[in-house]
């Protein structure tokens, strides 16, 4: 039986880090629930919105890593504290990168596990940090 733990790391591991192995609308596909919610204060996404930005980034930051250093679980919520780097190549939060430079971002996110589905994640992302190193 999966713990809640075992249904978010897939996330992490094989959705956000670019990888050979993985096929990341299948593995998002299965892991979020059809009424999946990705929140933070700005706005909100859904589950083909979500796959479709992870595709993009995946092209425009071909070493994109996203490490768990922490998670952290409370019944069906896994707090995932970790670190994302990457050498963007191309149009970037404004920037025009030529895969140079690189960010180091901290990440904290929650996410709520139904079944062994995530069915809505609330998280924050260091982007501002990032854009002042890809600007130095």
């Amino acid at each position: 039986m999966s713990t809640p733990k075992d249904v978010v790391a897939p996330f992490y591991n094989d959705c956000l880090t670019v990888n050979t192995h993985a096929d990341v609308p299948a593995i998002m596909g299965r892991i979020l629930a059809d009424d999946f919610q990705s929140i933070n204060v700005a706005a909100t996404k859904g589950k083909a919105q979500l796959i479709g930005q992870v595709q993009g980034f995946w092209k425009l930051i071909p070493n994109l890593k996203w490490e768990i250093q922490e998670m952290l679980q409370d019944g069906n919520k896994v707090i995932v504290r970790s670190i994302a780097t990457g050498s963007p190549k191309g149009d970037f939060m404004g920037l025009s990168l030529d895969g140079s430079k690189s960010f180091k971002i901290m990440t904290i996110d929650i996410h709520t596990v139904e079944g062994t589905q995530i069915k809505q994640v609330h998280h924050l992302e260091e982007w501002t940090t990032g854009i002042q190193q890809l600007k130095s």
